[in-house]
């Protein structure tokens, strides 16, 4: 930590730089994207991925070795008049991203490549303080909510229940949901990538292959937990009426959800640390020396 102060205080220009392209632009995303349930776990993000950054920073210290100019300079350029060009046009998605690669370029300006490799976990997870482009996740989910509302109608129909959906609406006895509705949960499938990797790295020490593991089994988890959160809902509206299925729509649906998706990773683990013990701890092996 001390370092890094004596590198900030040695070098104030660099920081007013960084600071006015990343002030402006975390605010705009703070307005534009942390406010809303989901970007909501941007600041929890943050505070964790910086304090992940520290802790590899010391372990690579060592690998620190300044790259040539041009290497800098092949980087950053680009990465600025596109930054530009993003900030005029008033994009957060693709602002907050150009702007993350540009402190990632200054970052790799003093320290060099190998050891911005060496804290890959770090620098991934702080992508998921910014939000992704609303168009790839509305490609993403659209037709996941309609086939996890179609699939939960057809359940409760096979156990009997007076159900059936007709486009974006399930209609269940005397009441109505919208599709929309039911399967907001899936807007959070960031937010769950990012607590099952911190939770990945915390345990299993950023095991890039077991990492890489887990991240995979997030997309079926959230589904799983979207599943169920759309079942609850059903069955509240059926049994309890209307009213009681948006109280718990805006009160426990999202903690339900989680806590759903949480269970099942916590599972996951165990269930592969049962079928392959070797996986969660065996690490990459060292090359052979040559004859």
């Amino acid at each position: 930590m001390s370092s890094i102060l004596n590198w900030l205080k040695a070098n104030p220009v660099l920081v007013a730089g960084v600071l006015a392209v990343m002030v402006p632009t975390m605010l705009l995303v703070a307005n534009e994207s942390w406010s809303t349930e989901q970007g909501a776990h941007g600041p929890i993000v943050l505070a964790t991925g910086l304090w992940l950054l520290l802790r590899e920073w010391s372990k690579a210290r060592p690998l620190f070795e300044a790259p040539p100019a041009w290497q800098v300079a092949a980087f950053f350029v680009p990465l600025l008049l596109l930054y530009f060009i993003s900030r005029v046009s008033h994009i957060v998605e693709t602002e907050g991203f150009l702007m993350y690669g540009l402190v990632v370029a200054t970052m790799f300006s003093f320290i060099g490549g190998r050891a911005i490799t060496a804290m890959w976990f770090p620098l991934i997870y702080l992508l998921f303080v910014l939000p992704p482009p609303e168009s790839l996740v509305a490609m993403v989910t659209n037709p996941l909510k309609i086939a996890l509302s179609e699939s939960a109608v057809k359940l409760l129909y096979y156990l009997g229940y007076p159900i059936a959906s007709a486009g974006v609406t399930i209609q269940v006895g005397q009441y109505q949901l919208l599709v929309a509705e039911a399967c907001a949960g899936l807007n959070s499938l960031i937010s769950l990538s990012a607590i099952a990797l911190f939770y990945v790295y915390l345990r299993h020490h950023a095991n890039a292959r077991y990492a890489l593991l887990m991240f995979l089994a997030i997309l079926p988890v959230a589904i799983f937990a979207n599943f169920v959160r759309i079942l609850l809902l059903v069955l509240l509206t059926y049994h309890s009426g209307e009213a009681a299925a948006q109280g718990f729509l805006h009160d426990f649906a999202g903690m339900t959800m989680f806590m759903t998706a949480l269970i099942t990773i916590f599972a996951i683990d165990h269930v592969v640390g049962l079928i392959w013990p070797g996986l969660k701890s065996k690490k990459a092996q060292p090359p052979a020396a040559a004859a």
